[in-house]
């Protein structure tokens, strides 16, 4: 087991870490989006499974979103962003919703859930080189409203290895909630969204076959003790950077390269 920390693939691991989490303080996204398909280039290199490739990747990368997340809602409380009414009633949702994704990550093929993470990534590249704001139009739903809401954004980050925020921002703002409230909301709901999904992830990956080790269910160790060893360190460093530096400029020059990201993995996932 310890021989998997001590191979040149562990310093790739915190070196990913460092990327991500300097853009994830820079520009204030969660670390899948660039997590997610430096993986995919990784993981094949070192000889993984292709069959649990995608579900591995996937359940690793939501792994780091629990430790990352702390800081971040201990930081958005202490400005008294975040709604946490609205957070106890999309978490049952979310936890519903979450394991449910999870049971469809583990059924679905590495080249289905590829494509559904480009997928996401183009949307994603999208939304940030057109700065696209949705217009505050209603209020917040009630109990069961937001139970709905918090499965739905528990199954799609659970296909995208996301911590919600991508899902919950647009849908809070569009609900006529601050745009500071939103994003601190946001990365609350990220702590059940990773706890709940991890879990699955784990529960549904135990003994499966082809699961690079050493392992949780499909969560693969190495890489998230690498990953998060520098994250976590290097997240403080973006976000004082990010009051210094274009961020408009960056987030454009960072969508190009989700772009470019997108179409390499699709490629590598295609033609594997």
């Amino acid at each position: 087991m310890l021989e998997a920390f001590l191979t040149p693939w562990f310093f790739a691991y915190l070196a990913l870490g460092v990327l991500v989490g300097f853009l994830a303080g820079l520009l204030g996204i969660g670390g899948g989006m660039t997590m997610v398909p430096i993986l995919a280039m990784i993981f094949p290199a070192q000889g993984f499974p292709f069959e649990t490739k995608m579900q591995v990747i996937l359940a690793t990368s939501m792994a780091t979103i629990i430790l990352t997340s702390v800081s971040s809602v201990r930081a958005h409380h202490a400005r008294g962003t975040v709604d946490w009414r609205a957070v106890a009633l999309m978490s049952p949702g979310i936890l519903a919703g979450s394991f449910l994704g999870t049971r469809l990550v583990a059924s679905l093929s590495t080249v289905f859930l590829g494509v559904v993470f480009t997928t996401f990534l183009f949307y994603t590249a999208t939304q940030m080189l057109a700065n696209f704001k949705p217009k505050p139009s209603r209020t917040l739903p009630g109990p069961f409203g937001l139970f709905v809401v918090g499965a739905i954004v528990g199954v799609l980050s659970a296909m995208v290895g996301a911590g919600g925020g991508f899902f919950s921002v647009p849908f809070l703002t569009w609900s006529n909630v601050p745009i500071h409230g939103a994003v601190g909301t946001s990365a609350a709901l990220g702590f059940p969204i990773a706890v709940f999904t991890t879990l699955g992830n784990i529960w549904n990956g135990w003994g499966v076959p082809n699961v690079p080790q050493p392992a949780l269910g499909f969560v693969y160790l190495p890489a998230l003790v690498g990953i998060c060893g520098t994250s976590v360190l290097m997240a403080p460093v973006g976000a004082r950077l990010a009051h210094r530096l274009p961020v408009a400029t960056l987030k454009r020059i960072f969508a190009i390269l989700l772009y470019l990201l997108a179409f390499k993995m699709l490629h590598t996932v295609l033609t594997a």
